[in-house]
């Protein structure tokens, strides 16, 4: 997605409302616009978060007075969930209390609070739970297409619940034995069930990426949803959206022989299956990745 249309898209999608509405007018991809919108929500909602802090013994105050928290919530354009969260601990309800209600709302402490926290969680599609088990899921899929791809190619590999434990950081797919794409050879993938901006993508590169290749070499990493026209990735990790990715037909160098042994390794826990004649790959730094499906 080239830069300008992303970063229209980013300031319009303000509401959940603007992801229907320009989905529909613009005929683009919902999934994506909600990812695009979530991004927007959370970065904000950071960015902002002890302004709003700071004025929430006056808020409760409005509150006593009659407004609902959703309107409080809207008017200054701050996730349902988080500022009920807030003004639930300013009237004194411990914290584990708050998490509790907004879990089961039934257990509310009174009537107009349990109403109220229904409708916080009616209207925030990021920050409640059914929001967020929806962002795991999508997690999950993009996990599931990774495998699918390894396992279609007939390359084993090990998952991060496999390798738990046994390392500091670790990939969505550690190869059991390196692949070449365009030449460079690779040892992990890590899926992200997300849209790679610049602001994702440093995020990314400092949390996870960079220590993937220090600690087992050069890898890629997968979004699925897409990335900015431009975006670079440093030297050891290639870049890919979803649809490059999965079009691609990686080399798989001819593995060494191993020696006979009579108790066979327990850590290799993906076998590679059969797969077809492998072809040399496109890199996803000569632009090809940039087809958008959050």
């Amino acid at each position: 997605m080239d830069r300008a249309t992303y970063q229209r898209l980013f300031d319009a999608l303000v509401t959940y409302e603007d992801v229907h509405r320009i989905a529909h007018e613009e005929h683009r991809n919902e999934e994506l616009l909600f990812v695009i919108h979530t991004h927007r929500v959370t970065r904000d909602a950071t960015r902002r978060f002890y302004v709003v802090k700071r004025q929430v013994p006056k808020l409760v105050a409005q509150w006593k007075h009659g407004r609902s928290i959703l309107e409080i919530a809207r008017e200054w354009r701050f996730p349902p969930v988080l500022m009920g969260q807030q003004m639930l601990g300013e009237l004194g309800i411990p914290r584990k209390k708050v998490w509790q209600t907004f879990l089961h709302p039934e257990t509310a402490p009174d009537a107009r609070i349990r109403k109220e926290v229904e409708e916080l969680l009616a209207n925030d599609m990021i920050y409640s739970p059914h929001g967020m088990e929806l962002q795991r899921e999508r997690g999950r899929k993009g996990e599931e297409r990774l495998q699918h791809w390894l396992e279609k190619h007939g390359i084993g590999y090990r998952t991060e619940k496999d390798l738990r434990g046994k390392y500091a950081k670790t990939p969505d797919a550690l190869l059991d034995n390196p692949i070449i794409f365009f030449g460079q050879k690779l040892t992990w993938i890590e899926s992200k069930a997300n849209f790679g901006d610049d602001v994702e993508l440093r995020k990314n590169l400092r949390r996870q990426l960079a220590p993937y290749t220090e600690i087992f070499g050069e890898g890629a990493v997968v979004y699925w949803y897409g990335y900015v026209d431009g975006a670079e990735s440093p030297p050891g990790i290639l870049l890919y959206d979803g649809d490059s990715f999965e079009s691609i037909t990686p080399t798989v160098p001819p593995r060494p022989e191993k020696p006979h042994a009579a108790h066979p390794s327990r850590d290799h826990a993906r076998p590679p299956h059969p797969g077809g004649s492998p072809s040399v790959p496109r890199s996803a730094h000569d632009g090809s990745g940039d087809a958008p499906p959050p």
